[in-house]
């Protein structure tokens, strides 16, 4: 098969691919839901299988244990979420009022009333987001509730996604072999090496970074609510979901958890230190100790590619494209570091009459591009 032919067929599964989640993106969520769960909890399945037990038993096992956590999890605190919810969307204009008269009084005090256009904007902006800000945060959530979670969707995500997640996790292995075997004999060694990096990638960042993302929650939540912060359950697991992106859900929830404390607090400083301390302590446990030892260098994903991947799914397939934004994203990072590989052992990249692919022309290159680096940082 020449490579026309195979980019020809690459390309129709490609269209095949976009197309049937384009179709289909309404009901698939309790299937993709329940595929990343068992890729999640596919490894701790492995060992009970090493440590003697049957693949039955350690998916059973698995699948009631997580069953029994989100249950309780659910039982315990979607209601205080809830609660938070509601009682943020009425008194939000009242905390945004809060918060323009602490600006206000922080203004005067550092730069008197020598800058009344200042003062005059701060009145006239926050006074219009306390007067739609209940009505922007009902529109979001019903926007959320209708778009993503509606009623059908809900209980098949109760019903269906243990169902899926059993299934998937218990034929894991035999259906890795299947699609080992559909492969192209000629390709397979490529195709398995590319997957095994596309693999590590996952791993990396699903099970590595969303580990992360829930203690970073978890820590968050905590410190919030057991200083008194208001919404501090709220905030803190938003802001821990949100980590799943470096760097994102530390700063959203910084910049957010910071607004509220000083419309709470205000003049009281310490206790508007000690919520950003909050966020402060967290990233440096999140830096130097979460992330080296549970995600490692493993990611490969730039932040950016990875918050375009989610914004542009999202926005052609809804939330069953956020949820599989990350995959994609990690395979075309794989496969656009194997196509440059390929094109720089080409005779695209050298001409006519250059080096040969895999001659001395390309360590030559590499050579060059590490002491430009190297200047570069010195500089």
């Amino acid at each position: 098969m020449n490579r026309e032919r195979q980019a020809l067929a690459w390309g129709v599964i490609l269209v095949v691919f976009i197309a049937f989640i384009a179709i289909f993106r309404g009901i698939l969520l309790p299937f993709v839901v329940g595929l990343g769960i068992a890729y999640f909890l596919d490894p701790l399945a492995d060992r009970l299988e090493r440590q003697g037990a049957s693949r039955f038993v350690a998916t059973l096992v698995i699948v009631s244990l997580t069953a029994l956590v989100a249950t309780a999890i659910f039982i315990l605190v979607m209601p205080l979420l809830v609660n938070q919810i509601r009682e943020l969307a009425g008194t939000l204009p009242e905390h945004l009022q809060t918060l323009r008269d602490a600006l206000l009084h922080a203004a005067r005090q550092w730069l008197g009333d020598d800058f009344p256009e200042l003062q005059a904007a701060l009145k006239s902006e926050f006074g219009e987001l306390a007067k739609s800000g209940a009505t922007l945060l009902g529109s979001v959530i019903k926007s959320v509730w209708s778009g993503g979670l509606a009623l059908v969707n809900f209980l098949s995500l109760l019903l269906v996604t243990p169902v899926v997640t059993f299934y998937m996790l218990l034929d894991w292995d035999h259906m890795v072999a299947r699609v080992d075997g559909w492969l192209p004999r000629e390709h397979a060694a490529t195709i398995r090496r590319l997957a095994g990096e596309v693999n590590d990638v996952l791993a990396g960042f699903i099970r590595g970074q969303g580990t992360v993302a829930v203690l970073l929650g978890l820590f968050y939540a905590t410190g919030l609510t057991w200083l008194g912060l208001k919404y501090g359950l709220l905030i803190g697991l938003v802001a821990g979901l949100l980590s799943f992106v470096p760097f994102v859900g530390t700063l959203t929830g910084f910049v957010i958890s910071t607004a509220f404390a000083i419309a709470q607090f205000w003049p009281d400083w310490l206790s508007i230190f000690k919520i950003v301390a909050v966020f402060i302590i967290g990233q440096v446990i999140e830096g130097n100790l979460l992330s080296p030892k549970i995600v490692g260098d493993r990611i490969k994903l730039h932040p950016v590619w990875l918050i375009f991947s989610l914004f542009a799914f999202s926005y052609l397939f809804g939330i069953v494209g956020l949820l599989i934004a990350v995959p994609v994203a990690a395979a075309i990072g794989v496969l656009a570091r194997f196509a440059i590989g390929e094109y720089r052992q080409s005779s695209l990249y050298y001409g006519p009459g250059g080096a040969e692919p895999g001659q001395d022309g390309e360590d030559d290159v590499e050579h060059q591009g590490e002491q430009a680096s190297e200047t570069g940082v010195a500089s």
